[in-house]
């Protein structure tokens, strides 16, 4: 505070000039309230030689020079004043004692301004002292709030009021304080320059909720009816408070995202946007949005909102949830695997909302999870069956994906039940069908004639693959006496398979029944058979295009025991090839043996229609095995 209880300066330094120089001492400033009045304190001094008989003074108004005739506010020798200050003023104090106390009554504005003192001792012992007083009429109250009112923290405030003139004296009471606090009257105070002034304080604990609000101060005189009133707002500091941000949002892959933050505080808040540690965007505001466009799954998370100010600070988060398809599912796993192992695969995905997956193998739902990121398909102890392309989808309401992956199952051959050798005059064709992964070697042994013949020895072996079925087929040639024995072999990494291939009918107890004899008369009936079909299909070919081509036809294997007398090997073979073509009307190479069965068919025997074919070859071809 600035009020003193010890003497003032002003009568302190009158005391320690007292008898010696030319001077004055006057409060540098005073107020006092409009229609009411005020007392100047004021106190003079000259030399001690000069020992005038009577002391006369006069106070003068915004100037101290005589010769620029200013307004006179009060002359002890005359008492004549300016028009102004007719009735107003009078002086309390007594210039014999050197005390120059001015009175002035009825204030109004225009009196306020400076006042100077002017002593007048006589003859040229006169002087106008340059020390002044400066009169401030107010009509308002003083309310000092202090100059920071923290939120929490107790503050004091005070209303202040002069109380300069002798005849009023002011009362002072606080105006919208209810639930503040109480007020608490000091009483009236003397400042360090000889005036006075009525003070009465206000003490309590401020809330957020009190920023802004309207104190006033209210000072009136008793038995008059002048009042006047003051007011202050006060301006609560007080930390941030987040009062509006979005609750948890979600928002489909591609749309527009808007996220809002608003915060109270005073002063404004330093409003950011973070997520994961880094700043998206910030600004001392009141609210602070963030905008993303076209949103994506990378920004999924959670968004966090931090307000602060030099009080305090307050965060929030925001969870935003991107919805999309599922992404492509990948399949680690065995992908290799021998017959009998345990096969695990794993297939794994991306989404929201998590999906259903599901995996499939030729249209049947082999596992399948509902709202998961991953699906793990066992397989204990896979067989050849197991083999093949198997599907994962996965899928939720904003879309479908799906991988294929092959499962191969590695095993010992298997030679099939529909191997067989078929004989046809004096050819005999075996078929050999082997089930097997990785792809086997095969093998035709001729046990009766201590001969192997491997598939790679191409005159005699046509091999084809397809998908886990190898098939091969053996052509002999020149078998006038009984069949032989075949032995089919089958092989690779994980073993080996042989069956002897069964003969297709009776055919192979036809040629012991009948005997040498009986073998010519059939081979003559058998001439004159082709000879008939032979003619047939002449007929029949000249109307009809060809309908086989070379490309569709497996070759047609010769032995190197096929002659022809008094012609070259070369020259009689081929004499020998063109004119059978000629006589079954192809164009191209021999048609190929129907083998459709071997890999479409499984479990089902050959046709009848399948060996027709085989002996209808026997027809053109003349090959001797030895």
């Amino acid at each position: 505070m600035i009020f003193l209880t010890a003497l003032p300066l002003f009568w302190i330094m009158i005391s320690a000039s007292r008898g010696g120089h030319w001077g004055a001492w006057m409060p540098s400033s005073i107020s006092a309230f409009e229609g009411t009045c005020v007392s100047i304190p004021c106190r003079f001094d000259f030399p001690d030689e000069l020992r005038p008989a009577v002391v006369h003074g006069v106070w003068y108004f915004n100037s101290p020079y005589p010769k620029n005739y200013p307004p006179v506010v009060f002359k002890s020798r005359t008492q004549v004043v300016h028009e102004s200050f007719q009735g107003r003023s009078r002086l309390l104090g007594d210039l014999g004692l050197r005390n120059c106390t001015l009175l002035l009554s009825n204030l109004s504005p225009e009196l306020g301004g400076k006042y100077y003192f002017r002593g007048d001792l006589g003859g040229y012992n006169q002087y106008t002292f340059s020390e002044h007083s400066v009169l401030d009429i107010i009509n308002t109250p003083n309310i000092v709030v202090p100059p920071e009112v923290v939120a929490g923290t107790e503050v004091e405030v005070s209303c202040m009021v002069p109380d300069n003139c002798p005849e009023l004296h002011p009362e002072l009471s606080w105006l919208g304080h209810d639930g503040l606090g109480e007020p608490t009257v000091l009483g009236r105070l003397r400042e360090d320059e000889g005036t006075w002034v009525q003070v009465s304080l206000l003490h309590f604990v401020p809330t957020r909720e009190a920023n802004g609000h309207r104190l006033g101060c209210q000072a009136s005189f008793p038995n008059t009816t002048l009042q006047f009133e003051g007011y202050a707002s006060l301006d609560v500091k007080y930390p941030p408070v987040i009062v509006d941000v979005n609750s948890s949002v979600e928002a489909i892959e591609g749309s527009h995202v808007s996220l809002l933050c608003g915060a109270d505080s005073n002063p404004p808040p330093l409003l950011t946007w973070m997520r994961d540690g880094t700043v998206l965007r910030e600004a001392v505001a009141e609210s602070l949005s963030l905008e993303l466009e076209e949103v994506t799954p990378a920004e999924d998370g959670v968004y966090a909102c931090l307000a602060e100010n030099a009080y305090g600070q307050d965060n929030r988060t925001v969870g935003l949830s991107v919805m999309y398809a599922p992404w492509k599912p990948t399949v680690n796993g065995t992908v290799v695997a021998v017959e009998g192992e345990t096969v695990s695969i794993l297939c794994s995905t991306q989404s929201n909302p998590d999906p259903i997956l599901t995996i499939f193998k030729e249209k049947q739902i082999l596992a399948t999870v509902i709202y998961e990121n991953e699906l793990q398909l066992e397989l204990p102890a896979v067989t050849p069956e197991d083999d093949g392309e198997y599907w994962c989808v996965a899928e939720n309401q904003y879309g479908q994906r799906a991988t294929a992956f092959n499962l191969s199952v590695e095993f010992a051959p298997v030679i099939l039940l529909e191997s067989h050798c078929a004989a046809a005059r004096d050819t005999v064709q075996c078929l050999c069908v082997v089930k097997s992964n990785p792809e086997p070697t095969v093998a035709f042994e001729l046990p009766s004639r201590n001969v192997t013949v491997n598939e790679t020895e191409r005159e005699f072996v046509y091999s084809e693959r397809s998908g886990l079925l190898l098939t091969s087929i053996l052509t002999l040639r020149g078998q006038a006496q009984a069949p032989p024995r075949v032995i089919c072999t089958s092989s690779n990494i994980y073993g080996t398979k042989s069956l002897e291939l069964p003969f297709q009918g009776a055919h192979r107890l036809m040629w012991a029944k009948i005997g040498p004899v009986g073998a010519v008369v059939a081979f003559a009936i058998l001439i004159a058979i082709v000879c008939y079909i032979t003619q047939t299909r002449r007929k029949k070919n000249v109307t009809e295009s060809p309908s086989f081509s070379a490309g569709d036809n497996p070759p047609v294997l010769f032995s190197s025991d096929f002659r022809i007398s008094g012609a070259p090997e070369k020259y009689e073979s081929e004499r020998r090839l063109g004119s059978e073509r000629r006589l079954l009307g192809l164009r191209g190479e021999p048609p190929e043996l129907d083998l459709s069965y071997s890999h479409s068919d499984l479990g089902k025997r050959p046709t009848k229609d399948s060996y027709t074919l085989t002996e209808e070859l026997a027809e053109y071809a003349e090959i001797r095995v030895k």
